[in-house]
């Protein structure tokens, strides 16, 4: 049975790091080399339905990982798991804190409603994205690694 949990919640886990990279480096530069009225509906749309469904998913991808955890505690790699499930938390509080609020401005975002730093919060809130891609990249290298 731990051995099904530790599978899935790899899987689970990865999936979340693959949508996240192909948001930071595929489909944010697609949209950055269209058109301004473009790129501005195009993340408002993202940002909705992202917004939507990632909450979800990393709250889902902490619990599996705490479980993991209490459930495997005396088998070795428990450490990695840790570990792996603190870079999680930071990763919440960090979209909680630094990327939620941009993403809920620019999610209502038209052509014609975007404030005049638009471009600024973008980025801003791209560079913010980058270091959490590389927290939940460490955080699945990990799980992987107890694995072995």
């Amino acid at each position: 049975m731990l051995d099904a949990l530790e599978v899935f919640t790899t899987v689970v886990i990865g999936l979340m790091v693959g949508v996240e990279f192909s948001v930071a480096f595929v489909i944010n530069p697609i949209l950055n080399g269209l058109p301004e009225e473009s790129v501005v509906l195009g993340r408002a749309r993202g940002g909705r339905m992202l917004g939507a469904v990632m909450p979800v998913w990393y709250i889902t991808s902490l619990v599996l990982v705490a479980v993991w955890a209490v459930a495997g505690w005396q088998h070795r790699g428990t450490g990695l798991v840790v570990t792996a499930g603190v870079l999680l938390v930071i990763s919440v509080i960090m979209s909680l804190l630094l990327l939620v609020p941009i993403n809920n401005r620019g999610k209502t975002w038209t052509p014609e409603s975007r404030p005049e730093d638009w471009k600024e919060q973008v980025n801003r809130w791209d560079r913010f994205h980058y270091v959490r891609v590389a927290v939940i990249i460490a955080a699945f290298t990990l799980l992987v690694a107890a694995l072995a």
